[in-house]
């Protein structure tokens, strides 16, 4: 086959791709395949890339592997993308988007901390719940936001499975709860003596100690910014973008 008849196939075949809708480059195959496995769509709405999104959902697994049955956020998972948003010139801030149950004390502190350290714009949004270790994340960005329904559960530290009883190990857990209270404390506004009165309430859940704020109840007591949806998230995030310029 002759240069001429190479360049009159060639001509014909891309005629042919970019009449027929349905031949796609290989590339936007494997794309469209990839968003039909992990979200349901063979195509996303595309975002503002200065943006960075990111969930925060289910069981915050740390160290022990969560059940199989349960949804988890691995923290493995949630640090190297939080250290690619520092360093990417390209991504202007964070939006972190909250639905958990709470779960690793370590392992949802340590994201809170370096969620808290970035030097970018980053707003966090409570959708559903933001439960136990879950509160420390909501509050860790420089701007909190909370949906009219969603809730939040404030209560004394847990640990599961075997526990010497002796006094040491109550220091242990006084010192894992001051830890996360202090960080509540600053990075929110929410008052010392509010915090744990909330956290050791005997009389709102019937088989533990601690408080459920809903919504606007977690914006009362200073724990949460303000009380909005996506829409408000994101516009709060450009204007925190915009000064940060």
């Amino acid at each position: 086959m002759d240069k001429f008849e190479e360049k009159l196939k060639h001509d014909k075949i891309t005629m042919n791709n970019e009449n027929n809708p349905n031949l796609k480059e290989p590339e936007e195959n494997s794309r469209q395949m990839e968003n039909l496995r992990e979200f349901g769509v063979n195509d996303l709405p595309q975002s503002d890339k200065s943006i960075y999104t990111m969930n925060i959902i289910g069981q915050i697994e740390g160290h022990m592997i969560a059940a199989p049955q349960n949804k988890s956020t691995k923290y493995e998972h949630i640090i190297p993308q939080l250290v690619a948003v520092e360093e990417d010139p390209k991504i202007k801030g964070l939006l972190v988007i909250l639905n958990t149950m709470g779960g690793d004390v370590e392992a949802g502190l340590a994201i809170a901390e370096l969620i808290g350290s970035l030097s970018k714009p980053t707003v966090t949004l409570v959708i559903g719940g933001g439960h136990s270790i879950g509160v420390p994340l909501a509050t860790a960005g420089d701007y909190s936001f909370i949906a009219p329904t969603a809730t939040m559960t404030i209560h004394p530290i847990r640990m599961n499975g075997l526990v010497i009883g002796i006094p040491q190990t109550f220091r242990y857990f006084l010192k894992m709860q001051e830890r996360i209270i202090n960080f509540v404390l600053r990075t929110s506004n929410v008052e010392r003596e509010t915090f744990t009165s909330l956290m050791n309430a005997t009389d709102e859940l019937a088989n533990d100690v601690g408080t459920i704020l809903i919504g606007e109840e977690a914006v009362h007591h200073g724990l949460i910014d303000e009380v909005g949806g996506l829409n408000s998230a994101i516009s709060k995030l450009k204007d925190l973008i915009r000064e940060n310029e």
